[in-house]
């Protein structure tokens, strides 16, 4: 599996990370070998980036029950500042951030996270500044090792220009490539680390109809993008096509995708190990088909 020094913080991660929403929103705690084989799965593969949030229900909790004893295996970054799970609060508050943080080293039975991420709050919780300080706290407690923002469009740039935080996670993919256009650059320059969402843009590349009422919007766009004939140089698999495009761009240090199904894991990383690169002529012409479709907000990242 390749591996990436990510950004200034010195770590090492797959380029191929795991995003654990899907195991906590449609597992529950009595499938709990689900899970773990798809965590164990995603490990032994030599994925070491693992990706969850305290909103994503049980997902942190099935981390801790399956994967905890192998906790110098992976970096473990999670996201904070939604009320949930039972937790009595507001939003975007200093406490709210504060007890989600404790909340995750519990539930996940580990004494440190790597790295604690604001959850796609906006641009005024950013500039009240309450729940960065309580991130720079928790760093300088050791309860998380880094920092981060994760989300997109104004806010991400933000975060970027502000330099308060070691790494960004943003929506970036076929039809989502404005993070390539506006925040790659910056980021890299100030020496954060990249995490990129949503890297086979929910299934909608290529596929007959919206994979999803959630996916209803990537598909409009990738609808457009190919009504403009062949991509020349694409594979026929439209999952390794999405893929491909993603894993071409450089600036980037890993890929979070997320599944419950080891087969759909394993199937990933087989292409990821044995299937990359695609051809460069369709990196190039998917990005000037963005380019020339993407004018206004119905472009934007999707957050």
């Amino acid at each position: 599996m390749e591996t990436r020094i990510f950004g200034n913080t010195g770590l090492t991660v797959s380029r191929l990370g795991i995003g654990l929403a899907e195991i906590g929103f449609h597992l529950t705690l009595e499938e709990i070998n689900a899970a773990s084989e798809v965590l164990n799965t995603a490990l032994d593969a030599g994925i070491t980036f693992l990706d969850t949030s305290a909103c994503y229900d049980i997902s942190e909790e099935l981390i801790g029950r399956t994967i905890a004893h192998r906790r110098d295996e992976y970096v473990l970054a999670t996201k904070a500042g939604h009320v949930t799970g039972g937790y009595v609060g507001e939003n975007w508050t200093a406490q709210t951030v504060r007890d989600s943080i404790d909340r995750s080293l519990v539930r996940m039975k580990t004494d440190h996270l790597d790295l604690v991420q604001l959850h796609s709050c906006d641009v005024d919780v950013l500039e009240h500044g309450e729940v960065i300080e309580v991130l720079q706290q928790a760093k300088q407690a050791g309860k998380t090792r880094f920092i981060g923002y994760s989300g997109d469009n104004e806010a991400a740039r933000w975060a970027v220009e502000s330099g308060l935080f070691d790494t960004l996670q943003t929506s970036f993919n076929v039809v989502d490539q404005n993070a390539r256009l506006y925040l790659f650059g910056p980021a890299k320059a100030r020496g954060m680390g990249i995490i990129c969402k949503r890297p086979i843009a929910n299934g909608a590349w290529g596929a007959e109809k919206a994979p999803s009422s959630y996916a209803a919007e990537y598909f409009a766009r990738a609808q457009k993008m190919l009504a403009m004939g062949p991509v020349p140089g694409a594979p026929e698999n439209r999952i390794l096509l999405a893929l491909g495009f993603a894993f071409a761009h450089e600036q980037v240090d890993t890929f979070i995708v997320g599944t419950r199904n080891p087969k759909h894991l394993k199937a990933n990383i087989d292409m990821v190990n044995t299937q990359l690169p695609i051809a460069p002529e369709a990196v190039a012409e998917i990005q000037r088909r963005f380019e020339q479709l993407a004018d206004g907000p119905d472009w934007s990242q999707r957050e």
